[in-house]
């Protein structure tokens, strides 16, 4: 080995992980392996840091045992395992067969992508690959039901394509609203802004169902009910009225339905919001109080809400508030959500979205499993690319998913960088490269720095990155157009526009790798966004609009309205996110082979005679898993905690929480309902 590889090198990368921050990276490298990962500094809001599962997880991740180096054949039943070791022409002349098979059979319509967000990267998250499924004229698949989805419909309702405040507006706020965002797990960097803010004397009030880490520095903590967020925003929005505290001179140019709303908030009470809620009514109060009174205030407002059967209803009822209140226009004022919406990306033109055939049909992503075992499709299913995405760990009714993919008239390729639950059920199986060996190119959802990142180590084993895989397959299929012929730099450029004054004639696949480029309000070389000053609605009213007329046309939803949840399980089972994985990524590291937690009441622990770090069985209809008792009251009764993404490794029962989510739908975008998930808990040998 050439001596300059042997030794020890410090390289920048960028972290491509399902998280809002987007840290810049340092990666010690040595004998061409990851051995060392922490922040650096290139990146002026992550500023160096990094959360413990990354600079922990990754280099096991890149080069441990489980870890995909070679295509793989299946050799047992699906779900089981069993594999042997093949060629990368055996693999791909495999999957292009049985694909010109399928379509021979069953037309184009019978094969679908089955991917998610994995990497997000620009162009290992979808490009190459969304040009050959294009170009195929397979089905399309609607992945924002599953994450994500119902929020940014839910604010491009209100606001269009604005950006909101940027986080760091938060330093120069009197008030900060943490609104279900667990910020220290899930918006690490914020937490230093908070800080921050509160040494400058700004108050915290933070709404979540769980005491999190966060909520121990707040001035005010409503440890709300699973779901009924809506109640309380209408409740607080009829108060802030009540004090004289709706900007009225705002919502008069800027808010369109302000009394169509008004008109159903100022049902809500303040005791009846206490009551669905399962609050303080002097909270609630004190809440609109604040919020009224005190100016600069800013409001986070994250996933959490989503993911319930009110998630649409629920962010758009807390997202106008700033809009009532007059909170927008200041320094450290306004509502920090989508600065994902301030890149210049050209996703039709990366994706080859110019090739989808009018009329191919569109499928919800949690419906897929349903779609496959019930047969109701014409065409019907009966070829699943996985790739980016893990469903086995992540889908609701985990147990649906499994036999969907084990039924053996569907064929499966799986491409992962890691043996993962759902790459289990595949026939055949393509190794991925992980970020780190590849070219790419990373925008944001949760801050605005444009950055790059270069391979910090050759490929591990024989895997490649996605865009090569997605190349060789165009080629052993005979798609010859031009798209197909793109390399990596050119996706790059692809992916974002080049033209915009922003970028200073940079060309993004010649974007530094040390810095990071800041995308503020478009139209400017780079002036910082400030909403209703320099970026506006751009609604079809050109206002905010919280009676849309597009909601209720798709969904009967042109206002936010709460619906109650029937069920004869007695808990709630929220399933956040955890400090030891992303969604379901580094599941398979052993810092996630135990049992997983289950936070309870003490009063709930003791009506069932639990106790405190025994394996308890939760279950309802749908399934049963085995976790570890924590009795804590972090959380309320009548709502249990338990993080998402594990591995069916983690349960005696083969099955996680998961299994336990209901398949029922949102009222906006059909989204996933994992807040909806009710169970019943006892001990395990009850």
């Amino acid at each position: 080995m050439p001596p300059e590889l042997s030794r020890s090198r410090e390289l920048p990368s960028v972290c491509p992980m399902d998280c809002p921050d987007t840290c810049s990276l340092l990666v010690t490298v040595e004998n061409d392996q990851v051995v060392k990962v922490r922040g650096s500094h290139a990146n002026p809001l992550t500023n160096g840091v990094i959360c413990n599962k990354i600079s922990r997880g990754y280099p096991e991740f890149v080069h441990g045992p489980n870890r995909l180096t070679t295509p793989l054949k299946r050799t047992g039943k699906k779900g089981e395992g069993k594999f042997e070791a093949i060629s990368w022409d055996e693999a791909l002349d495999t999957v292009v067969e049985k694909f010109k098979t399928v379509i021979n059979d069953h037309g184009p319509q019978a094969i679908l992508p089955f991917n998610y967000a994995g990497p997000h990267g620009k162009i290992s998250g979808s490009s190459m690959d969304a040009r050959l499924f294009n170009k195929m004229g397979a089905t399309r698949l609607d992945r924002g039901p599953l994450c994500g989805g119902v929020r940014g419909l839910a604010y491009a309702s209100l606001y269009g394509a604005m950006p909101g405040t940027p986080l760091e507006h938060a330093r120069q706020a009197k008030l900060v609203v943490v609104w279900g965002n667990n910020v220290t797990v899930s918006n690490l960097h914020f937490a230093a802004i908070i800080k921050d803010a509160r040494k400058n004397g700004a108050k915290l009030i933070v709404i979540d169902p769980k005491r999190i880490k966060i909520a121990e520095q707040a001035d005010l903590h409503l440890a709300i009910t699973p779901g009924t967020d809506v109640v309380l925003a209408m409740a607080v929005a009829a108060e802030i009225e009540r004090l004289g505290g709706i900007d009225r001179n705002f919502v008069d140019g800027w808010v369109h339905g302000f009394e169509d709303y008004m008109d159903r908030a100022r049902t809500v009470s303040i005791d009846h919001a206490a009551e669905t809620c399962g609050l303080d009514a002097d909270d609630i109060r004190t809440l609109a109080r604040l919020y009224s009174d005190i100016s600069p205030a800013i409001m986070s407002v994250a996933n959490g809400m989503e993911r319930s059967r009110c998630g649409g209803a629920s962010i758009r009822a807390i997202g106008v508030l700033p809009a009532l209140a007059g909170k927008f226009g200041v320094p450290g004022g306004g509502l920090i959500m989508k600065a994902g919406n301030a890149f210049p990306a050209t996703g039709d033109r990366l994706q080859g979205n110019h090739m989808i055939d009018q009329g191919t049909r569109v499928l919800n992503i949690i419906d897929v499993a349903r779609h496959i075992l019930a047969d109701d499709l014409d065409p019907p299913l009966k070829a699943l690319f996985i790739y980016n995405h893990n469903p086995v760990a992540v889908h609701p009714d985990q147990n649906r998913m499994k036999r969907a993919l084990a039924r053996d008239d569907v064929f499966i390729v799986g491409c992962d960088v890691a043996m993962t639950d759902s790459m289990a059920y595949a026939d055949i199986i393509l190794p991925a490269s992980s970020h780190f060996e590849f070219n790419d190119v990373y925008g944001a959802y949760g801050q605005q720095y444009l950055q790059r990142a270069a391979p910090v180590i050759p490929t591990v084993g024989d895997s490649l990155p996605n865009t090569e895989i997605f190349r060789r397959l165009a080629a052993r299929f005979g798609y010859d157009d031009p798209v197909f012929q793109a390399d990596d730099q050119q996706l790059m450029n692809d992916a974002l526009d080049g033209e915009d004054p922003r970028l200073n004639n940079i060309r993004p696949s010649q974007l530094p790798l040390d810095r990071v480029l800041y995308m503020g309000a478009k139209g400017t070389d780079g002036d910082d966004t400030q909403p209703f000053i320099n970026v506006f609605p751009d609604t079809p009213t050109g206002k905010v609009e919280i009676l849309s007329d597009d909601l209720e046309r798709r969904y009967g939803e042109g206002l936010p309205e709460f619906k109650p949840l029937a069920s004869t399980f007695p808990l709630f089972l929220i399933s956040p996110s955890s400090d030891k994985r992303i969604n379901a990524t580094f599941g398979g590291l052993a810092m996630n082979d135990a049992i997983e937690p289950l936070e309870m009441h003490p009063d709930d622990a003791s009506a069932r005679g639990l106790d405190d770090g025994k394996t308890v069985r939760v279950w309802n209809d749908l399934g049963e898993v085995h976790l570890k008792l924590v009795i804590t009251d972090a959380v309320p009764p009548g709502t249990l905690y338990s993080p998402k993404g594990a591995w069916i490794k983690t349960s005696a029962t083969g099955q996680t929480v998961s299994a336990l989510v209901p398949g029922t739908k949102a009222d906006i975008l059909d989204g996933a309902c994992y807040n909806d998930t009710r169970v019943e808990v006892g001990a395990v040998d009850s």
